[in-house]
């Protein structure tokens, strides 16, 4: 287990480097010049050439990059063109949100998609397999703004029951904070909830047919021990990746519902540096999400190992 986990980790050293190097060097190609963006409508010429000086911009690339890459190796991230503040700082400030959101979506997906998808799979064929499958369909189908701005026009302005935009912090007190992000949440998790039931449907019910289950069943033991004890366990894997796979792209889904409900977090960010060309934002941003998603992918292939021993191997 320690060896297989020791190599998944090595695997992802040269995958890191070339996404570095792929944000460094698409950011620098794209059109736009941020000194440009910063300087103002009369900026001058002469004025863009100092400013470009003063960020380090007239540098090769390969200058540009190593320097980079060396601040970003030790936490240091730069300075933001736009804010004018350390983009360490920029992003400690806005990491709450998303992180929030984010694991809440989770559990809300969890805990309705993966009972949903085990009663389907008990009664396939039933009308709670096919209301299931309608809910899958229906989560895959609307976009996530669609469903933000629905629940907003209803909890929001017509009952008035949850904020309509913008976000409580955890120190003010955690019911604020769930009170301002339920809504973004349950429309985050529209997508994740159809993918995941579908999944966990699909792979209880293949369960369901294996002999040892059968035998289980044949020697007496109740439902809910062959569920948690024989199908759930042995169903795990592709769940698990379900739900890893759903968590980090749950990233992309954070940049539009943020901008929805005005939450103050890494995706609204995101959106605010790119307009304004903010190199060093941009870059620590996507290098943040990417890392991220390597992680949760890392951790899922180590849980198979778990799971299933014959993994390792």
């Amino acid at each position: 287990m320690f060896n297989y986990a020791i190599r998944r980790i090595v695997t992802t050293i040269p995958v890191l480097f070339g996404i570095s190097i792929l944000v460094f060097l698409t950011l620098r190609v794209s059109s736009g010049d941020p000194a440009a963006i910063l300087g103002g409508d009369a900026v001058t010429p002469e004025q863009i050439a100092a400013i470009r000086q003063q960020l380090g911009l007239g540098e090769p690339l390969w200058k540009q990059y190593l320097a980079w890459l060396s601040g970003a190796l030790r936490g240091d991230f730069g300075v933001s063109y736009y804010y004018k503040m350390p983009v360490t700082q920029l992003i400690l400030s806005r990491v709450e949100p998303t992180i929030v959101l984010a694991f809440l979506t989770l559990a809300i997906s969890v805990m309705i998609a993966i009972p949903l998808g085990t009663a389907a799979a008990y009664r396939a064929g039933s009308v709670a397999d096919n209301l299931s499958t309608a809910v899958a369909v229906m989560g895959f189908s609307v976009p996530v703004f669609v469903v933000g701005y629905a629940l907003i026009g209803l909890f929001s302005i017509k009952l008035g029951l949850t904020p309509v935009q913008g976000y409580q912090r955890l120190s003010n007190g955690i019911s604020g904070t769930l009170s301002s992000t339920v809504l973004p949440a349950i429309a985050l998790s529209t997508v994740y909830i159809g993918l995941l039931t579908r999944i966990t449907r699909a792979s209880v019910l293949e369960v369901l047919n294996a002999d040892y289950v059968r035998t289980a069943k044949a020697k007496g033991l109740l439902p809910f021990p062959i569920t948690t004890k024989h199908v759930l366990r042995n169903a795990a894997a592709p769940i698990v990746t379900v739900i890893a796979m759903g968590l980090a792209s749950l990233i992309s889904g954070v940049v539009v519902t943020e901008s929805v409900f005005n939450i103050p977090g890494l995706g609204r960010l995101m959106v605010d540096a790119v307009l304004a060309r903010d190199y060093p934002t941009v870059q620590a941003i996507i290098l943040i999400f990417t890392v991220f998603y390597i992680v949760i992918n890392l951790l899922a292939d180590i849980s198979y190992g778990i799971l299933d021993p014959r993994v390792n191997t």
